[in-house]
């Protein structure tokens, strides 16, 4: 049996040491000055990571016992006979270490974990990621919120780590090959930016709680100046200065100009009692400023991108033209609206720009969309074989309080049917020749959704409801003027039917027919509540006041029924 056990444990032992196929070695490098009392730990912990398989702790000048614990503890040692700082330490290590993956961790950890190792590492290992820097379980230091930070979303907006000055990092060292290292505090930072600006993958690695030394106020000043003399360094060398300064100010220009036109345009449009030549100066002036420092922003840009690497440049040069873009696609919109209205007859020019409308119900009524927008629609002849069909835009059926199958009646020989327009042609209104007649419109006018009350005025619309197997259908007219409406509601056998609003005129009369026999007629007044019965069915219709218009004028005696109930 002992054979077994043996074979087990050889098993276990190779599952526990296995590697990963693509990579196959690991260096941690570990630069320390004067940190005996740690350094020895840290090197044991990152010993117990099995796909590392070398650890450089790289002594820089320090003045007490760091190269021997570190050398006792099991780490290969390299000695600066001075200090010379964490960057040169860092460069050092990497320079002499012989693998594929290169970690840098501090040597004065505390509570430093073969988990928080491999969390940091095992990202590059996977394919994952280029460089990896880790974050901690506690807030930035004051570093990284009072310089770092503000000066990286000054410069480099697209960099948005939580601590960009976390001190750990992992790398493949082909990808270190393309960074220059910083001789002091500036590496970390400096490794970041040069990772964006190139285009090589970064991650941000949770690694959980980190404990070490509170560094000094001196030691953070020191840290300061080199952290900002590093962003500002690589801000002149990838050219963020001139990208915000230089740049910037004509970006600044450009949008003035922009803005100067779309105000003349629009004052030359839609605000009549400013002049003509007002309008028109303050286009030209606008388009003059626009057209100028565009052109020095294109030229700029265009000289920027040629001196520096691409990397991610494009998100930050987005985000900083980001005002200036929108600005053009404002214009932009603007003029192909009025190229879209313009016409030209008989030598002459006409641009007449159609908006559409917004309409929003304020009042309580039962309406399917509280909010919508609406129109214009272009009138256009009717399809072939379609001479008693109307093709309606449902904007403005919800307009005319009609629906696709409903009727309209112009004069008093034709009938015709709505229907909804065809696919791809969503603000087209398909009508008749007969029909463009009596409306008094021709192909390719634009008619306003707010005008539509006055072209199809007078015209006599059939709405119907299908509930339950009954078809209700209501009638009124088309009226030019909103005026004060109604509500009712239809109840049949103690069930609630449907509920619609229209106007109502006191003391008019209206009827109520069933299968298309008057069976009730009534005077109306507000608050009404109207009762009849029909065979077995009886009928309550509730009459209640609102504070809504409606251009839905209800057909009173001799004109229509107001309601037909079909069962």
């Amino acid at each position: 049996m002992y054979w077994f056990f043996v074979i087990l444990a050889f098993l276990l032992a190779g599952i526990k040491t296995q590697k990963p196929k693509k990579y196959q070695k690991v260096s941690v490098i570990i630069p320390a000055y004067n940190e005996e009392e740690t350094v020895a730990k840290v090197v044991e912990v990152i010993k117990k990571v099995s796909f590392v398989d070398e650890i450089i702790v790289v002594n820089d000048g320090s003045s007490d016992n760091t190269a021997e614990e570190a050398m006792n503890a099991g780490a290969r040692v390299i000695t600066h006979e001075v200090n010379k700082g964490k960057g040169e330490a860092l460069n050092t290590g990497y320079r002499e270490a012989e693998c594929d993956i290169i970690a840098f961790i501090d040597a004065d950890i505390y509570n430093l974990t073969s988990a928080k190792v491999e969390a940091m590492i095992r990202p590059i290992l996977e394919g994952k990621t280029d460089i990896t820097k880790t974050k901690f379980s506690r807030a930035s230091g004051r570093v990284t919120e009072l310089t770092a930070k503000p000066l990286l979303n000054f410069f480099f907006p697209e960099i948005s780590f939580e601590q960009p000055l976390s001190g750990q990092f992992a790398a493949r060292k082909e990808v270190l090959k393309k960074i220059n290292f910083e001789s002091d505090y500036g590496v970390d930072v400096g490794i970041v930016i040069d990772a964006d600006v190139l285009g090589i993958s970064i991650m941000e690695v949770d690694i959980g709680a980190i404990e070490h030394d509170m560094s000094p106020l001196s030691d953070l000043n020191l840290m300061a100046n080199e952290v900002v003399r590093t962003i500002i360094g690589r801000a002149n060398k990838y050219g963020r200065v001139v990208m915000i300064d230089d740049i910037g100010y004509d970006i600044r220009m450009a949008i003035v100009g922009l803005s100067l036109t779309i105000l003349g345009l629009f004052t030359i449009f839609f605000v009549k009692f400013v002049s003509l030549s007002i309008g028109v100066i303050i286009s030209i002036i606008g388009i003059i400023l626009a057209l100028y420092y565009i052109i020095k922003v294109i030229v700029k840009s265009i000289d920027m991108f040629r001196k520096t690497p691409r990397g991610n440049l494009v998100r930050s040069f987005i985000k900083i033209h980001f005002p200036m873009i929108i600005s053009i696609f404002v214009l932009l919109l603007m003029i192909s609206t009025f190229i879209g209205a313009a016409h030209f007859d008989h030598g002459v020019l006409s641009i007449e720009p159609n908006s559409r409308n917004l309409i929003i119900y304020a009042d309580d009524s039962l309406r399917d969309n509280a909010i919508s927008v609406r129109g214009p629609y272009t009138v256009d002849t009717a399809i072939e074989n379609e001479t008693n069909e109307i093709r309606m835009p449902s904007e403005a059926m919800m307009t005319l309080g009609v629906k696709a199958n409903d009727t309209i009646q112009l004069d008093a020989n034709n009938v015709y049917l709505i229907n909804n327009t065809r696919e791809g042609e969503p603000d087209t209104l398909r009508l008749p020749i007969e029909v463009k007649k009596l409306l008094d419109v021709e192909d390719g006018d634009v008619i306003q959704n707010s005008r539509l009350k006055d072209v199809f005025e007078g015209a006599l619309m059939t709405h119907s409801h299908e509930v339950n197997n009954t078809t209700v259908v209501e009638k009124f007219m088309i009226t030019s003027r909103d005026k004060h409406s109604s509500n009712f509601e239809l109840i049949l056998d103690n069930e609630s039917l449907i509920n619609s609003s229209g106007i109502f005129k006191n003391n008019e009369t209206y009827e109520i027919s069933v299968n298309g026999v008057v069976v009730d007629s009534f005077n109306f007044k507000t608050n009404l509540t109207e009762t009849f019965k029909y065979g077995n069915h009886k009928f309550k219709v509730i009459f209640t006041d609102t504070n809504s218009t409606s251009i839905k004028l209800f057909t009173r005696q001799n004109q229509d029924t107001f309601l037909d109930f079909d069962f």
